[in-house]
């Protein structure tokens, strides 16, 4: 909980960086804290605001996750825990079917299983997860998790074409027609955007905004467990995974350290924050690429810039009328980004398959991306298969394991060279 003071504290040196064990003089560290506070907020509030979980709950989760995720690994991996996108389809379809509790407890059950992967990497490393989840498999899991939550973009098209797509048009421009950390902050520049076209069209309602007190306690709830959302966040955990494991090597290159002695600890403590956040009415974390890229421009990689950031969002959870504000968010705009952000997630997955350089002239890596996506896409609503209600992500990503390794064994089994279809890059 110490770091030492880089160069004079004030400016850094052209070729170097400030490492996680560094830090410039406070003010300049509040500053970098500020960006990071931006560089997370639009992401992080959108999730609670497309599930209808409360926003100031979000945002404390959010920061304890991020304090959280700092003494587990040392205070030597930087990162800010937002809102994590992956879990909103079985949040959504579990709140639906057994309320906002039920929900709170696939987040809980999903922070678990990850914290145990996370105490099994630390102990044996990651090699199991390739195995188990090769390139062709995650990077389908990634793709029809966005590709899934597609259909809930369509009513926000027909009700509000207009502020939806101007909210898309926004969105996408500025994240080429800005430089620096606005470019980064697209969602955020998208979003306010967004809001004032549809405030000009009468589509917001301050009603709540001036009923709610100025301060005040976030908004709690207690998760109920029910066995038929396991399939449901089982998904999610995949994708948490790879991001946590993508973003603790990518800090390592960008800082020039070997991290992966941390791989184990990050993912226990993205874990345990999102069992907490399940337990108090919040949504699930990860680590947050936004934040990547700030520490990228700045050069700045010091933890204490994420101390201050955690500090202030759980600040901003004790304002209530903040979050009513958040909470007026028109159906439109929140169509809008989601057409952004689900689709991106898409794409994401398909990166996976082109870093990896994933052979799709092998049968089974094409069949099994075909049929995981197919089915993800197809069923919007649950199925039922007895007392076992699944949707589209479950069974998209159950039938992705299933095809993938049933036909390796039996191309193995036969002596078919077709079953080196996992011999590409490692996550």
């Amino acid at each position: 909980m110490s770091w030492s003071i880089h160069g004079n504290g004030k400016t850094i040196t052209e070729g170097e960086v400030v490492a996680p064990d560094e830090r410039l003089h406070w003010p300049q560290t509040v500053s970098i804290g500020a960006q990071h506070i931006l560089a997370m907020f639009g992401a992080t509030i959108l999730v609670p605001t497309l599930t209808g979980f409360p926003v100031t709950t979000t945002l404390l989760f959010t920061g304890l996750a991020t304090i959280i995720f700092l003494l587990m690994t040392r205070n030597k991996v930087p990162s800010y825990l937002g809102s994590s996108f992956a879990l909103i389809a079985p949040v959504v379809a579990t709140t639906g079917s057994h309320s906002m509790s039920g929900a709170l407890g696939g987040i809980v059950m999903t922070g678990v299983l990850l914290f145990i992967v996370g105490l099994i990497v630390q102990k044996t490393g990651t090699g199991w997860i390739h195995t188990l989840m090769p390139p062709v498999v995650m990077g389908t899991i990634v793709a029809l998790i966005g590709l899934n939550l597609a259909s809930a973009t369509l009513a926000p098209m027909k009700d509000f074409p207009l502020t939806t797509f101007l909210t898309v048009i926004f969105t996408v421009v500025a994240t080429v027609a800005f430089k620096g950390l606005l470019g980064r902050l697209s969602i955020l520049v998208g979003l306010v955007c967004g809001y004032l076209v549809a405030l000009a069209q009468g589509q917001v309602d301050f009603s709540k905004v001036g009923d709610a007190a100025w301060f005040g306690l976030p908004e709690f709830h207690t998760p109920t467990f029910h066995f038929d959302t396991a399939l449901m966040f089982l998904p999610a955990v995949f994708v948490l995974i790879a991001e946590n494991i993508g973003h603790v090597r990518t800090v390592g290159v960008m800082t020039g350290r070997d991290l992966s002695a941390f791989n184990g600890r990050a993912l226990m403590a993205d874990g345990a924050a999102s069992v907490l956040a399940g337990f108090g009415g919040g949504s699930a974390t990860t680590t947050y690429a936004e934040n990547i890229g700030v520490m990228a421009a700045s050069r700045v990689y010091s933890t204490a810039a994420y101390w201050i950031a955690a500090i202030v969002a759980m600040s901003l959870a004790f304002l209530p009328k903040f979050g009513a504000l958040i909470g007026t968010i028109p159906v439109g705009v929140i169509g809008g980004l989601g057409i952004v952000l689900y689709g991106m997630i898409g794409i994401v997955g398909a990166r996976l398959w082109i870093e990896a350089k994933v052979d799709f002239g092998n049968p089974i890596n094409l069949m099994t991306a075909g049929t995981g996506l197919i089915i993800a896409i197809a069923v919007t609503s649950e199925i039922a298969f007895g007392q076992f209600q699944l949707g589209g992500i479950a069974l998209g990503s159950i039938a992705t394991l299933v095809v993938f390794h049933l036909m390796s064994a039996v191309a193995k089994l036969r002596g078919n060279d077709l079953a080196d279809a996992h011999k590409s890059a490692k996550i």
